[in-house]
């Protein structure tokens, strides 16, 4: 027989005996025991340790039955409390749709400078990365066997022309004997014949020479044209191979051009619709040049050049923009982004694209709704133009979208709204293309 003593009773009040906020339950039940006890009741149990083991169950029981209502009620009143978000208003715009693509700068006119003969450089007449203008000298050949040549080129076509020149001498003497019946005609046709044959060879040498001359006026090599030349340039002492060794490259930068591809999709979106017939590219895009610090170039560009076909590899198609470059910003062999601008969205709604979450499949924004309670409402998505989405259906111009604190936030939350924009927010119609700089974020 087990019986209630006073340091047993504390301890069982110890137990029930819960704040008031977890209701009056507890506090009824302590004071039904104690009570008992202070009656003078003794409390007993038989010797079946079953209904001992009973009665403890149910006491656990009961008190984490009470222990759990006051946690949930903790719980439902941390619920109740406003979440703390940022929201703005929807844009309501006219937007271009632009589509960027990744690049490259090539020059407009480039070629390797060959020689046109062999021979030992032995002379040059510029500095790498100098400017130059077309017939300005380059190289300087070793111009000693082309020299001799044209003195063996000449010395063969006087030595025929002399041989030439006795034969129609004879030609004439046997003209005059002809005429007065002293030789027969059979002579003078012959005679004629050589004089042929020695004017066919005084033609030959005289080409000779004419070639030679040439081969010793190449020994010179002059820049093709206009531009700038590279840094690669051969060394004096170089041994050139006529139409083998690239003496050095020039190449044209004012206008130059920037090479990208785009898909099939995209030619069909850009080009397929406004183009007219007769025209390989469409003249109402314009085109933007983002450099690799991000910066923006100054003078927009157009499209001159588009490939026949696609490349079979990638699917992709080619295209060439012309930009003015007047001070020489741009060289060929940079990388840089090429942003294209065309047809234009009317009266476009626009929410910022941190604002859009998806979930199996789905795009939803979170809006602001009646009574400042949270709202989730399923959109579709257009094309995205910069930190923004188009919305093509699921909103209107009046919704206040959320665009901070969606972590956790759920539908029919309370909402402590602080009204932002874009401004605020860094939002913005064009692409953010600022080179990224840790030491500048440590600061």
């Amino acid at each position: 027989m087990i019986f209630f003593s006073e340091t047993n009773l504390e301890n069982v009040k110890k137990i029930l005996a819960f704040p008031m906020a977890c209701g009056i339950m507890s506090r009824v039940f302590v004071n039904f025991v104690y009570f008992i006890y202070k009656g003078g009741i003794s409390l007993f149990f038989v010797s079946n340790r079953r209904v001992t083991a009973l009665f403890v169950a149910l006491t656990v029981a009961s008190s984490t039955l009470w222990l759990t209502g006051c946690g949930d009620k903790g719980q439902q009143t941390a619920q109740t409390r406003a979440s703390q978000v940022k929201a703005m208003k929807v844009l309501r715009q006219d937007t271009p749709l632009t589509s960027e693509f990744a690049g490259s700068i090539v020059g407009k006119d480039e070629v390797r400078v060959q020689s046109k003969v062999s021979g030992k450089v032995v002379e040059k007449y510029f500095h790498g990365g100098d400017f130059v203008t077309v017939g300005q000298p380059l190289y300087k050949i070793d111009s000693r066997q082309y020299e001799s040549a044209v003195l063996q080129a000449r010395a063969n076509l006087s030595q025929a022309e002399a041989t030439l020149n006795n034969a129609r001498t004879d030609l004439y003497r046997d003209q005059e004997l002809l005429a007065s019946d002293a030789i027969s005609e059979q002579t003078v046709t012959t005679q004629q014949a050589q004089v042929d044959a020695y004017a066919a060879a005084a033609a030959a040498n005289a080409a000779l020479l004419r070639k030679a001359q040439e081969d010793l006026d190449d020994t010179v090599v002059y820049s093709p044209l206009t531009g700038q030349l590279s840094v690669d340039d051969v060394a004096v002492g170089t041994y050139a191979v006529a139409g083998s060794t690239t003496l050095v490259t020039v190449g044209s930068s004012d206008p130059i051009y920037a090479q990208f591809s785009i898909s099939e999709s995209e030619y069909l979106r850009f080009m397929g619709i406004k183009n007219t017939p007769g025209q390989s590219v469409n003249p109402g895009i314009t085109v933007i040049l983002t450099l690799s610090d991000g910066t923006e170039y100054p003078l927009p560009g157009r499209l001159v050049e588009m490939d026949r076909s696609l490349a079979d590899n990638t699917g992709s198609l080619t295209l060439k923009a012309l930009f003015e470059n007047p001070t020489g910003a741009l060289l060929p062999g940079m990388f840089a982004r090429v942003r294209l601008t065309g047809e234009v969205v009317p009266n476009a709604i626009l929410v910022p694209e941190r604002a859009v979450q998806q979930l199996l499949g789905k795009s939803f924004v979170m809006v602001v709704g009646d009574g400042n309670k949270s709202e989730a409402k399923t959109v579709t998505l257009g094309d995205k133009v910069g930190s923004y989405y188009i919305i093509r259906e699921g909103l209107t111009a009046d919704d206040m979208v959320v665009v901070e604190g969606l972590t956790n936030l759920q539908e029919g939350v309370d909402l402590n709204v602080t009204t932002v924009t874009a401004q605020d927010m860094g939002f913005s119609l064009n692409p953010d293309m600022r080179q990224y700089n840790p030491d500048k974020d440590n600061k």
